[in-house]
This record gives C-alpha cells, sequence and structure tokens, in this order.
C-alpha cells in the first residue's frame, strides 16, 4: 500500500486547492452565477482563471494487478486577453505521483512530466456555435525521478472544438500529438496521441454530470489507454470564494500491460470569474 505520509499529503493538497479543465470566452457581466459558472467549466476554452487540483487513484498495475498510484495533477489555467477577437489560454499539468508495484516492487514519489498548452481561441463562437481553441502544446521532463517521466522534450499540435447548447448540454473533443524533439537516446521516444471526447449535462444549481474518455495511443508502443471518466460536480460559494467540487469512478476499457483496472477521482477548483 501507499505509505500513509504521501496519502496524507496528497489529500490535503487536494482540499486545500483545486479541476481538470477550466477556462476563456467572454466572462459573464455583472459577476457569475453558480450555473454560469458551471458552463465554463464544461468549455475548455472559457475566459475564467481557475486554481485546479485533480486527485487521481487508480489500481490494478503490474504483472499481479496489486499495484497503484495516487497522482494530483496540479492544472492552474489563466486565459490572456490579445485584443477584441482573440483570447489565448495557458493551461498546465503538473502531477505529484506516489506509486506503489507499479514498476516491479519497488515505490517511487515526487513529480512528472508537465505538459504545456497553449489555446488561441476567437472570444465568440462560430455562426454555427461552435467554441474552437488550437494551439501548440509542450512536454516537459520535470520528473524527479526516471521512472516517473519519459525523459524527453516533446512538441505537437492541440485542438478543441465544442458546442454548448440553450438546454444545458456541452459536447466536443479535446485533441493533441506530441513527439520527441530531443532527450535521453536511451530512452524510448515519444510519440504519442490524447483523444478526449466529452459530453456533459447541467442542472440548477451549478450542477453538471459529465462523461469522458481519456484515451492515448503510443505509436512506439502500439498500445491504448482508454479510461472511461463518469463524474458529478457542484459549483457553491465559501465565504467569498467560488469552488466547484467534483468527484467520480473511471473504468479502463484498455491499458497497455501491466496498466490499471479502475480508478477514482476528486477535484476542487478555486473559481476567480471576472
Amino acid at each position: 500500500m501507499i505509505r500513509p505520509l504521501a496519502v496524507i499529503f496528497v489529500l490535503n493538497a487536494a482540499a486545500t486547492l483545486g479541476s481538470p479543465f477550466a477556462y476563456a470566452q467572454e466572462a459573464p457581466a455583472g459577476g457569475a452565477s453558480a450555473d454560469e459558472l458551471a458552463k465554463q467549466l464544461s468549455n475548455p476554452v472559457a475566459a475564467l482563471i481557475s486554481v485546479p487540483l485533480q486527485l487521481n487513484y487508480d489500481e490494478g498495475y503490474g504483472a499481479l494487478g496489486d499495484g497503484e498510484r495516487f497522482t494530483l495533477n496540479i492544472q492552474p489555467v489563466v486565459p490572456i486577453s490579445l485584443n477584441d477577437d482573440w483570447n489565448v489560454i495557458s493551461r498546465t499539468i503538473l502531477p505529484l505521483i506516489a506509486q506503489d508495484d507499479v514498476v516491479g516492487n519497488g515505490s517511487e514519489s515526487g513529480t512528472g512530466d508537465t505538459v504545456q498548452s497553449l489555446f488561441f481561441s476567437p472570444k465568440k463562437p462560430t455562426a454555427s456555435g461552435w467554441i474552437i481553441g488550437a494551439g501548440p502544446a509542450f512536454l516537459l521532463p520535470t520528473a524527479s525521478d526516471n521512472v516517473l517521466g519519459s525523459e524527453q522534450w516533446a512538441i505537437g499540435p492541440t485542438i478543441v472544438a465544442l458546442k454548448q447548447t440553450d438546454d444545458g448540454w456541452t459536447y466536443g473533443a479535446l485533441w493533441n500529438y506530441l513527439v520527441s524533439v530531443t532527450g535521453n537516446d536511451d530512452r524510448a521516444d515519444v510519440d504519442s496521441t490524447f483523444i478526449q471526447p466529452f459530453l456533459a449535462k447541467a442542472f440548477p444549481g451549478g450542477r453538471t454530470a459529465t462523461i469522458n474518455i481519456e484515451s492515448t495511443y503510443d505509436f512506439e508502443g502500439h498500445a491504448w489507454n482508454v479510461p472511461v471518466n463518469l463524474m458529478y460536480s457542484k459549483v457553491t460559494k465559501i465565504g467569498n470564494q467560488m469552488l466547484s467540487f467534483a468527484g467520480g469512478a473511471r473504468y479502463y476499457l484498455e491499458t497497455p500491460a501491466g496498466g490499471p483496472d479502475w480508478g477514482v477521482r476528486f477535484v476542487v477548483t478555486l473559481l476567480y470569474p471576472k
């Protein structure tokens, strides 16, 4: 099992900070209600600054299926207005990892590799109502242990497209492709694509139910990793601070050899609407 101090650290950090997607379209005038913020949180390119922490627990790793991993993804999202028509949204994902029996019978903990994405997005939807964003994505070898990272620098494109309806539905997909440009010659090159279709339904009171598939294909290893996530979230206010709390579970439809079987996710998001 993961050492108790590692579990306490991850849970305390998740309780202190904050969601997987927080985001740049125009913020509601005159302040944002819980329902308006919940709608923005379903949009990976909305004009909303957030401080997200996403805690994941996955089980079933290793040859014997008894390995487990905690991953705390620190995911600050900052929209920047370029002019009257365009935003650029900076989205960073820095994982903190604690794992047992994932690689052999050992235990490892520390930082993983960082993914940095920049989405250039029109402030207004298209004539048909689609919200779009595109730009570069970067993989930075920030892992504190070579077991926790790729030891590669990688770059590639990323794209998101979605539509939000008047009756509370959000649907769309996010995609990126990363390929090594330099790194440790003794490690396998990064050559992978990430595809995330998502569907969300908003309910009154700042509540949202979401299903998504966070699929990754490794062209070097010829292997898919395909978890399906079911999530429920609620926007609320504590004092003067708007927050979103989310929780859910996932099942892996396909994984590489030694991959996990199932997992859970908890998210706390500090929200900073204009």
